[in-house]
């Protein structure tokens, strides 16, 4: 549903709708304590940074089936990457119109993209440094550094454009991340 139309049609009378379904919700707060505890708190080459690390991978490994079998706004399906839609946001943005989206909308689906990627190289890279055919090689260590780099600097993207799109569409979304029910009012 990408217009306000067909968005307030799928719209309970009560101007909510159950968006996030439990496993959607648990995985996304998973993600951000481990990927935050990674990055922030644990020292590198600890046990611990494997273990989450190896945490992240599964949990991603379980998004992308879930993204083919899942509920309705978690499948893939629901939000191709779409870059027309993405510019016709940015427009749409840029020109103050007000569109509201069910599930993620197009700027959203490409974020969400863009980090399952990232955290599959985050994974790929950091599993392969501590293998004997990777182990101390330079490259691989620095592409896992820029990895997470790129990942941090989308993570705060992703939370200053909730932020943004919230206030600016007036629907909490991070307490619909948390409830699983987007809360549309006018």
């Amino acid at each position: 549903m990408t217009n306000a139309n067909a968005a307030s049609e799928a719209i309970s009378p009560a101007g909510q709708t159950r968006v996030w379904d439990p496993l959607i919700r648990i995985f996304h707060w998973s993600l951000v304590i481990a990927f935050t505890a990674n990055a922030l708190f644990v020292e590198g080459d600890s046990k611990i940074h494997l273990w989450i690390g190896y945490f992240v991978a599964g949990a991603v490994a379980f998004r992308i089936v879930w993204g083919f079998i899942g509920t309705k706004y978690a499948r893939f399906s629901n939000f191709p990457p779409n870059l027309k839609g993405a510019s016709e946001q940015v427009m749409e943005i840029a020109s103050n119109r007000k569109r509201l989206h069910m599930g993620h909308t197009p700027l959203g689906a490409l974020m969400i993209y863009n980090l399952l990627l990232t955290l599959i190289v985050i994974a790929a890279s950091g599993y392969l440094m501590t293998t004997d055919a990777y182990w101390g090689v330079r490259w691989m260590e620095e592409l896992h550094e820029a990895a997470v780099f790129w990942a941090e600097f989308s993570v705060a993207l992703h939370i200053a454009a909730v932020i943004f799109e919230s206030l600016r569409l007036k629907v909490n979304l991070p307490k619909a991340m948390v409830t699983g029910v987007k809360e549309f009012r006018n």
